[in-house]
């Protein structure tokens, strides 16, 4: 029988989870919130840490909300719709802030400008999986686990994802949907109109016309269609091929493999803020995905220099380079190798890794070129404390790391709230160079 613990939570730490203390141990449990008291029960051990199961709330916080899902609690999408919206909010800026200070020795008494919207209906693409066993349903991966939970809505879908969900559901239960779908993704376009649809198979069960036609005949609202049969590693398309994102006045050609931001509430703020009086000769825009920023930069620079590992999505950004009638030196190549050959001199930069962040070398590399302004688009505050411990040369900085002979200060930070009712954080930071 498991350990029952009676804990008063202290604070909230990075991944969603509350901080207690038990017994000379550290306790961590979900769904939490601090000053609650709580029931929990011991699930996982390691020296003196332990990862518990939330039984009951004794005392709730103020801020505790009622979460708009039935599924909360189960699936392991949502670390926070018992929290309310604007308690969110200050929470993640107070992690931002403990996370840099203990991580990257980076004290940044400013404000934290705040970018939020509609907390729920947010997301335009989602990914579901469907596994053997009965009932067949699709669903989400449990956490840190191979099983999927079946599902019966998910509110933080926009409403055509929704609605293409519960139509895909409808199929799995009632025996319609092709035999052999292991995994769905499916993307919207800026208006909510059209879909696209990723359908992974362990293998086809059918001519691949046919499973095309049962699919499109189903879903009205499916403009491209790609099918993979990973038996073998084949792939069959109906449609262009891609779906249309208009934000602040550009448009950007998406392909089935390409990344684009989820929040589609939230995706002209991010744009117009990141590029927001960046102008010169010379810009240079890493992770550039399909040229989210890279687009507007052209307009106000001279030249401009994309950088993006994902062929699928420098083959967008060169169409939407050309669509919209400006010229971009595009390379297909991990930023970091970029990096450690480049001779440029740009007057600025973007970056927006992935959760990895840059890295500590990278970071110094990107020093190195001497950008007056650098604008960095973090997911993962850890990994931005990492990175910016080397850009701003702080006491953390890993010491096999000499010194940039650019240092830079930072002049704002923004937290953009694009994964509401989730523990994730999305910070933009705007370094200048030190004089």
């Amino acid at each position: 029988m498991a350990e029952e613990l009676r804990l008063s939570i202290e604070k909230l730490v990075y991944g969603g989870e509350g901080l207690a203390h038990a017994d000379g141990n550290t306790v961590f449990v979900p769904y939490v919130l601090p000053g609650e008291e709580v029931r929990a029960a011991a699930k996982k051990r390691h020296k003196k840490l332990l990862w518990a199961e939330l039984l009951e709330v004794t005392s709730p916080a103020r801020e505790r909300a009622k979460p708009r899902c039935p599924h909360f609690q189960n699936c392991g999408g949502c670390h926070y719709q018992h929290i309310s919206a604007a308690e969110q909010l200050r929470l993640k800026k107070e992690i931002l802030r403990e996370t840099l200070s203990r991580l990257g020795g980076i004290s940044w008494d400013g404000a934290i400008a705040e970018h939020s919207a509609q907390p729920y209906g947010y997301r335009n693409r989602a990914q579901w999986a469907l596994r053997g066993g009965m009932p067949r349903a699709l669903g989400y991966f449990l956490p840190e686990s191979s099983v999927v939970l079946p599902i019966d809505e998910c509110p933080v879908l926009s409403p055509l994802l929704a609605q293409t969900f519960l139509k895909l559901q409808d199929m799995t239960r009632s025996g319609t949907l092709p035999a052999g779908v292991q995994e769905i993704e499916a993307f919207s376009d800026s208006r909510d109109e059209k879909i696209g649809l990723n359908v992974a198979f362990d293998r086809f069960s059918k001519p691949a016309e046919e499973l095309i036609s049962s699919l499109r005949s189903a879903l009205p609202h499916t403009e491209s269609l790609l099918l993979l049969d990973q038996k073998k590693n084949k792939f069959e398309l109906s449609g262009p091929g891609y779906l249309t994102q208009e934000v602040g006045g550009y448009e950007y050609r998406v392909s089935h493999l390409s990344f684009f931001q989820v929040n589609r509430f939230l995706i002209e703020d991010l744009l117009k803020t990141v590029v927001a009086h960046a102008r010169g000769e010379l810009a240079l825009d890493l992770y550039a995905g399909v040229g989210f920023f890279t687009l507007p930069l052209a307009k106000t620079f001279g030249k401009v220099v994309s950088v993006d590992a994902n062929l699928a999505a420098t083959r967008d950004l060169k169409a939407n380079a050309e669509l919209a009638r400006v010229f971009i030196a595009t390379h297909n190549e991990h930023a970091e190798e970029f990096l450690k050959k480049t001779k440029d001199k740009p007057d600025f930069v973007v970056l927006d890794p992935p959760r990895a962040g840059l890295g500590a070398q990278p970071a110094r590399d990107l020093a190195e070129l001497g950008a007056v302004e650098i604008v960095y688009l973090s997911c993962d505050p850890s990994t931005l404390a990492r990175d910016l411990a080397v850009l701003t040369n702080s006491a953390r900085k890993p010491k096999e790391i000499p010194a940039p002979s650019n240092q830079y200060e930072i002049a704002e930070m923004h937290l953009f709230d694009l994964f509401p009712q989730t523990f994730h954080i999305e910070t933009l930071v705007r370094l200048r160079k030190a004089p």
